[in-house]
């Protein structure tokens, strides 16, 4: 506390009420409200003075200095909106965020081989995995809930594997003749909780924003909500202000189908909600993704 004082004093701000909200602290001043927060690394000032100088100010404003371990921002109120909405807008200005910050990267083939290599490895894993879970199941007598529903969904599971194998080939043959790879700064921890709405749009939680390929903020952000709401409508909305690559859609689409590790620890109850989960995932996601091969 005694260090918030110490940069509040720096600002003449004086607080008459500290309120949590998660990892950040509230504050009523006599001069409004402000978010105080311990920073989490030194770099991100480097991101911010880059979208200072793409013309992206669409962040609370930051008033501590770049050297101080704590965070200070103004604080902007969120206008009451359904979350789809707040979706929706928050891809206009992740498309506007990516389109401002937009680069071209010299590589060579062995950065695509990288993620190449990485994700044929994890696909080769899934498959052994699952083979040896069907046929651990396939060897009992009796089956339990959740072993029945695994075993129901099987096919489902290596449909996934293999589509992203056939397509993970496609993707590797387009890029590795390619010496440029099209970067942008990344959010990188994109949720509707760290979107505002009210006079203007913001983004708030830079603490592991970084460079790199656009798709990883739409993949990060599909693997939180997915589950939850139509991304056909949400990729589309952030389509239209920043159009992904051939290549970099393909990738997108691989990362996303592929299908997680299903954990078989746990109760009964808790390994059935985790497959139901998993597997509703994969329908989802083919539902999303099929009508782009059509």
């Amino acid at each position: 506390m005694r260090k918030y004082n110490e940069i509040l004093n720096r600002y003449n701000l004086k607080p008459h009420r500290y309120q949590l909200i998660g990892k950040a602290t509230l504050i009523d001043t006599d001069d409004g409200c402000f978010v105080i927060k311990e920073k989490n690394r030194n770099d991100d000032k480097e991101i911010i003075r880059y979208l200072e100088s793409r013309s992206f100010d669409y962040y609370p404003k930051i008033l501590s200095d770049t050297y101080d371990d704590y965070e200070l921002t103004e604080y902007i109120e969120q206008a009451n909106m359904p979350d789809e909405q707040k979706l929706l807008d928050m891809m206009d200005l992740v498309g506007l965020l990516h389109s401002k910050t937009t680069y071209y990267k010299e590589v060579d083939e062995a950065e695509y081989k990288k993620i190449y290599e990485d994700v044929s490895n994890n696909i080769e894993y899934l498959l052994g995995y699952y083979n040896d879970m069907a046929a651990i199941v396939e060897s009992k007598v009796f089956m339990s809930p959740s072993e029945y529903l695994f075993i129901r969904n099987l096919s489902k599971l290596f449909s996934s594997l293999f589509f992203c194998k056939q397509e993970l080939e496609k993707w590797y043959e387009m890029v590795k003749v390619k010496n440029k790879q099209r970067q942008v700064v990344l959010h990188n921890n994109l949720d509707i909780s760290h979107f505002i709405r009210n006079n203007s749009s913001y983004l708030i939680s830079w603490d592991k924003s970084k460079m790199g390929i656009p798709i990883f903020d739409l993949y990060k952000l599909y693997r939180r909500t997915a589950n939850e709401y139509d991304f056909s409508e949400v990729f589309k909305r952030y389509e239209r202000n920043y159009p992904l690559l051939e290549d970099e859609k393909k990738l997108f689409f691989i990362l996303v189908a592929l299908p997680d590790k299903i954990d078989f620890s746990g109760s009964e109850y808790e390994k059935c909600l985790v497959i139901s989960k998993k597997i509703n995932m994969i329908f989802k996601t083919e539902l999303f993704v099929t009508p782009y091969y059509q």
